[in-house]
């Protein structure tokens, strides 16, 4: 019988640990390589795989209305090695999944080590790897080391790695208030593939303008963290920088009035106006334009829901500064997360452009099972975009909407969320079991049901087939 060659990841964080224990269990040789102790990081404080690092905190385990709720259904779907140890490792949280931080870590590199088709070199992989690791998955997270990190960006070009994560919120589109706000593009012009109704406007009057800023200003910040060194520069400013620097910097950057007319109020000229730009090509998420901040998550939801037409806002994320490493995915990796400039090269968790815990494991269990097939020969099959986890890949290699003005570096990390999947081929039931008509919460929370079973049905078939295609 022919020996099976090894598949090489490099990182033993959720994504490396769940892409590895994938691999295996598959029935491929891997090699696991991490680079602590002999070489650490600003972050960890252990040798641990798996080590978390932020918090404890799987967040939400309902997969009925949670999209992370239902991405941990469907991991453990798939025999996740992570959601496994999370299970066995789990602490009161009401309807979180958070862990032992410890006991998890200890879990997952005990199943790793004592995996048979598992080795594990402790071993900093300084610069590409080697030309004779064939298939090799990088899952080396937000804190690449800098000799990998250099090397992957002299390969995919110095603009494809970013370094300097800027957020701006999303709002998902069903939660704005259509009666205040209305679709424009600013003169409105069309541009590259636009209509010249590009943007949602939310316009604001002196007074609500005014309110804005004092909140802006009077909000609690979160300071960057020491090791993150990172200085503002004047392309990603947070707008509570902005309004420090005066009261009517705002309304003549991002919030400029100009060029539009509220087709609600065509004869009052607004004061201020917030832009929201299509963020995915669903159309179920928009952006609001040059919000970056570094407010706290709870400041930022109050002060948001301040404009017109986000009173009752729903955010797929909020807004934030900090350092990291990711790749511009749409650009520079095909389907199954290949470097399209070297395709032994895979990627997975954080660098790719999710965020989050669990999201960094499901890809790195996604991309481990595309390697595996394609080392047996067989070719990768991807989840439906229907669930969770094609969802998320299809938001990390394609989903995201680019414009021409700003250039590909608009791609910005995700968490998972409903405003990621196809919207629903049938409306959800607009009535309750008692006859009574859905409004609010409970409409929305109706639709992310059926949301929720159209994924969970659409992945046991896709995982029924890959499993059958495995057996054969």
């Amino acid at each position: 019988m022919t020996q099976i060659a090894p598949i090489h990841v490099v990182g033993g964080g959720l994504a490396g640990s769940e892409a590895a224990w994938q691999i295996a269990e598959a029935g491929v040789p891997v090699v696991l390589h991490e680079m602590r102790p002999l070489r650490g990081t600003e972050a960890h404080k252990t040798e641990g795989l798996a080590e978390l690092v932020c918090s404890n905190s799987f967040r939400s385990d309902d997969a009925e209305t949670n999209a992370v709720g239902l991405l941990h259904a469907e991991m453990r779907r798939t025999g996740s090695i992570i959601m496994r140890m999370g299970d066995a490792h789990q602490v009161p949280a009401g309807g979180a999944l958070a862990v032992d931080r410890d006991g998890f870590s200890q879990a997952v590199t005990a199943a790793l080590e004592s995996h048979p088709l598992i080795t594990i070199l402790r071993e900093e992989v300084a610069g590409l790897p080697p030309a004779d690791w064939d298939s090799v998955i990088v899952a080396t997270g937000p804190l690449t080391s800098p000799a990998l990190a250099a090397a992957v960006g002299q390969l995919t070009g110095e603009k494809e790695l970013a370094f300097f994560d800027a957020i701006a919120p999303i709002v998902h589109f069903e939660s704005v208030d259509m009666d205040k706000a209305w679709f424009q593009s600013r003169y409105d012009k069309a541009g590259p593939g636009g209509t010249g109704a590009d943007y949602i406007n939310c316009p604001m009057d002196k007074a609500q303008y005014e309110a804005f800023i004092d909140a802006l200003l009077a909000a609690e910040k979160t300071e960057f963290k020491e090791w993150e060194g990172t200085p503002y520069f004047d392309g990603c400013l947070p707008i509570e920088v902005m309004a420090e620097r005066g009261r009517e910097t705002l309304r003549w950057g991002p919030m400029k009035p100009v060029g539009l007319t509220n087709k609600h109020n065509p004869t009052v000229k607004a004061y201020a106006v917030v832009q929201l730009r299509q963020d995915n090509k669903l159309g179920t998420l928009f952006n609001m334009t040059g919000f970056q901040t570094k407010l706290k998550y709870g400041e930022q939801a109050a002060i948001f829901r301040m404009i017109p037409g986000l009173e009752t806002a729903e955010f797929a994320r909020l807004g934030g500064i900090h350092r990291n490493t990711y790749l511009n995915s749409p650009k520079v990796l095909d389907a199954t997360l290949r470097l399209k400039a070297e395709p032994r090269l895979r990627f997975a968790g954080q660098i790719t452009g999710c965020e989050g815990y669990v999201e960094s494991a499901a890809i790195g269990g996604m991309v481990g099972r595309f390697a595996a097939a394609e080392r047996l020969g067989r070719a990768p099959s991807l989840p439906p975009v229907t669930t969770a986890h094609g969802a998320l890949i299809n938001h990390i290699t394609g989903g995201h909407v680019s414009t021409i003005d700003e250039g590909p570096r608009s791609f910005q990390p995700m968490n998972v969320n409903f405003g990621l999947f196809p919207p629903l081929s049938e409306p959800a039931p607009n009535k309750g079991p008692d006859g009574e008509r859905l409004r609010g919460n409970a409409k929305t929370q109706a639709r992310k049901r059926v949301l929720s079973a159209r994924a969970l049905a659409d992945f046991d078939a896709w995982l029924g087939g890959a499993t059958q295609v495995a057996a054969e």
